[in-house]
C-alpha cells in the first residue's frame, strides 16, 4: 500500500512538470493580446487595412532571432485581418500592461501603428511598413519609419522572414535601423528559452520519483 501511494505521487509531480508549465508559458510564447481600439487604427503587413474600432487579438506567429511575425486577429479569433512584419525594440522600463505606440496622424486620419509591448517585458514588437507607405508616414510625422521594399499586401508569410528591413526618413533616404529601434545594453543577457528549464524541471521530478522508490523499499 506504502509502495502506491509512493508511485502515485511521483506520477503526480510528472504530470505537473509535463502539462501544467507549457500550459502557464502558453501565452508568454505567442505573447496573446487582446486589445480594444477605440478608433480606426491603421495596421501594416500583409492585407494591410484600416481596422475599425473594435477589439482584436494580436499574437506572435513566428518568433526568429532578428524578427518575428504577428498576426492580429478578430475577437473571436476566426479571422486574420493582417500578418505584420515586425523587429525587436527596447525600452528601458517593462510595464505590468500592454503599451500600445502609434504614429502622429493629420487631424481627421487614422493613427498607424507603431509598436506593441507586451507586459512585462522590455522587447517589443517594432512594426514594419511597405517602403512607399513608410516614406509617406515618415513625411507625416517628420521621423525615420521602418520599412521593406516588398509588396506586403501580396507577400506570403515566408517571405516576411527573409525580407529586407531598413528605416526611411521623409526624403526616402535609408538610415540607420538606430534611429527607430533601440538596441539592447551590451551587459543584457538575450532571453532564454522555457525549454531547459522544462527539461531541468523533468530530471528533478525523475530523481525525486527514484528516491521516493528507494526510499519505500527501506520502508517495506
Amino acid at each position: 500500500m506504502k509502495q502506491f501511494k509512493v508511485f502515485a505521487f511521483v506520477l503526480g509531480v510528472l504530470a505537473f512538470c509535463a502539462f501544467a508549465v507549457p500550459s502557464a508559458k502558453a501565452d508568454e510564447w505567442n505573447r496573446k493580446t487582446v486589445v480594444t481600439f477605440n478608433e480606426p487604427v491603421e495596421v501594416p503587413g500583409v492585407g494591410a487595412q484600416v481596422l475599425p474600432a473594435g477589439t482584436y487579438v494580436f499574437k506572435i506567429l513566428d518568433s526568429l532571432s532578428n524578427r518575428h511575425i504577428v498576426q492580429i486577429f478578430s475577437q473571436d479569433e476566426t479571422h486574420v485581418f493582417t500578418t505584420i512584419l515586425a523587429i525587436p525594440n527596447y525600452r528601458l522600463q517593462a510595464t505590468d500592461k500592454t503599451v500600445m505606440t502609434f504614429q502622429e496622424r493629420a487631424a481627421g486620419q487614422p493613427e498607424a501603428i507603431r509598436a506593441w509591448f507586451y507586459p512585462g517585458r522590455q522587447w517589443g514588437e517594432e512594426f514594419v511598413y511597405a517602403k512607399p507607405r513608410a516614406i509617406e508616414l515618415a513625411k507625416e510625422t517628420n521621423l525615420p519609419v521602418l520599412a521593406t521594399p516588398i509588396e506586403l499586401a501580396t507577400a506570403p508569410v515566408e517571405a516576411l522572414k527573409t525580407a529586407p528591413v531598413e528605416a526611411v526618413k521623409p526624403t526616402g533616404e535609408v538610415v540607420q535601423l538606430a534611429e527607430v529601434v533601440e538596441p539592447p545594453p551590451v551587459a543584457l543577457p538575450q532571453t532564454a528559452s522555457s525549454l531547459p528549464l522544462i527539461g531541468l524541471m523533468g530530471l528533478f521530478s525523475l530523481g525525486l520519483g527514484l528516491a521516493l522508490w528507494g526510499l519505500s523499499k527501506r520502508i517495506v
